[in-house]
C-alpha cells in the first residue's frame, strides 16, 4: 500500500483559503498537489509548489491524484464530485452534501458502485467546545438528557454580496450553518423521531433566510438547533438540561479564528480554548468550571487519510451525510407541522448500524 495520498482541491475561495488548503498541507501523508481555481495568483501566492489548473477536467487528467476535495458553491458539488468518481478517484464535499435528499441517495449509490471514498468535510466534529459537549454527555453526572440547544448567533447587520446571500439552491443560512448543527446533533443523539423548523429572514435586504430555529423531537429529550444574523450577543454556544443538572458552553472553537489570524494548524496553541464549561450540579446549585479539550479539525483529514490507504473507516459516510441533508430538507418544507424524517427503512437501518450510540428514536 502507498504511504502518502496527492490531493486536488477544487475551490480556492473562503473554504479552500481558510480551512483546506491550510489543513491538507498540515497532514503527513497528505500532499496538495493540485488546486483548481481562477484565481492562480493568490494559489501560487500560498502555495507555490501547487499546480494551478483552470478546471476540474485538468486536473482529473493528473493521473497520480488519489482525492479530489470539492469547496466550491453549493449547486457545483453533485456534478463535481461525480465527475471525479466518474475519473475514478475518491472525493470529500465540503457542507451540505447536496441541495436535496434525492442528490445525496443518488451520489452515494454511484460512489457505491465505483468502489470509491465518498466523503463529507463535517470539520466541526473536533471543534473543542462539540468535544467538550460529547464528553459531557458521556460522564453521565447531568443524568438524563431532557434540554440539548445548539446556537451558532452572528452579528452580520449588512448583507455581503456573496452567492449564498443571493436566492439560488442551497443558499441561505440553514444550508450554510445547518449542516454543522444538525451534524454534531446526530452524532450525539441519533436520528429524531420528526423535525419542526422555522426560517425567516430578518436583515434589511435580506433574500434568503437569514434565521434558523429547528427543533428534533426525540420524545422526552428535545433539541433546539439555531443560527442567526443579527445577535449582538450571542447565547450560549450549547446549553444542555439534565435530571440532575445542567451544563452551558458559552464561546465557540476558536479554529477559524486561529487560520483567519496567519496561524498554521498543528501550530503551538492551535484549537486549545480558554473558555471552560460550567456544570450547575442541580441538587447543591454549585457551579464548577470544566476546561474544554483541544479542538483539532486535522483530525478529519487524518481519518481520510487513513480510510484511503486502508488504516480506518470513512470518517464521515454517505449514510451520515444522507441523514443530515434529511433534516435539513425536513425543517425547510413550508409547513408548521411536525415532520416525521424522511428516511427509507434500509437507511435507517443503514445508521443504526454505522451509528456510534446504536438504535435511535423512531
Amino acid at each position: 500500500m502507498p504511504d502518502s495520498v496527492r490531493v486536488a482541491l477544487v475551490g480556492y475561495g473562503f473554504a479552500g483559503q481558510t480551512f483546506h488548503a491550510p489543513l491538507i498541507r498540515s497532514v503527513p501523508g497528505l500532499q496538495l498537489a493540485v488546486v483548481v481555481s481562477s484565481n492562480p495568483d493568490r494559489v501560487r501566492n500560498d502555495i507555490p509548489e501547487a499546480i494551478v489548473e483552470p478546471r476540474l477536467e485538468r486536473a482529473l487528467d493528473h493521473e497520480n491524484i488519489d482525492l479530489v476535495v470539492v469547496a466550491t458553491p453549493n449547486q457545483t458539488h453533485v456534478p463535481l464530485a461525480t465527475a471525479t468518481l466518474e475519473a475514478g478517484k475518491h472525493v470529500t464535499v465540503d457542507k451540505p452534501f447536496t441541495i436535496t435528499l434525492a442528490e445525496a441517495r443518488s451520489l452515494a449509490e454511484f460512489a457505491s458502485a465505483r468502489g470509491r471514498i465518498l466523503s463529507v468535510f463535517q470539520n466541526r466534529r473536533w471543534d473543542s467546545d462539540f468535544l467538550a459537549a460529547k464528553a459531557i454527555l458521556e460522564d453521565g453526572r447531568l443524568g438524563d438528557i431532557v434540554h440539548f440547544e445548539s446556537h451558532i448567533d452572528r452579528y452580520r447587520p449588512i448583507v455581503p454580496a456573496r452567492w449564498r446571500e443571493r436566492p439560488s439552491p442551497g443558499a441561505g443560512l440553514w444550508y450554510d450553518l445547518g449542516p454543522h448543527l444538525v451534524d454534531q446533533a446526530l452524532q450525539l443523539f441519533g436520528l429524531p423521531s420528526a423535525v419542526l423548523g422555522q426560517l425567516a429572514r430578518q436583515r434589511v435586504g435580506a433574500e434568503v433566510d437569514d434565521w434558523a430555529h429547528v427543533i428534533l423531537d426525540y420524545g422526552r429529550l428535545q433539541v433546539i438547533l439555531h443560527a442567526a444574523s443579527l445577535a449582538a450577543n450571542a447565547a450560549p454556544r450549547f446549553l444542555i438540561h439534565g435530571t440532575k443538572g445542567t451544563w452551558t458552553k458559552l464561546r465557540a472553537d476558536v479554529q477559524e479564528d486561529q487560520v483567519r489570524s496567519g496561524m498554521k494548524p498543528g501550530s503551538p496553541g492551535w484549537g486549545e480554548d480558554p473558555d471552560a464549561a460550567v456544570f450547575f450540579d442541580g441538587r447543591t446549585g454549585q457551579a464548577t468550571a470544566l476546561p474544554a479539550p483541544a479542538g483539532d479539525h486535522r483530525q478529519y483529514y487524518i481519518a481520510l487519510r487513513d480510510a484511503i490507504l486502508g488504516r480506518g473507516p470513512n470518517p464521515v459516510t454517505p449514510i451520515q451525510a444522507i441523514a443530515v441533508m434529511a433534516v435539513l430538507e425536513a425543517a425547510a418544507l413550508p409547513s408548521d407541522d411536525r415532520r416525521a424524517l424522511p428516511l427509507t427503512q434500509h437507511e435507517r437501518t443503514q445508521w443504526d448500524v454505522s451509528s456510534p450510540f446504536g438504535q435511535t428514536a423512531r
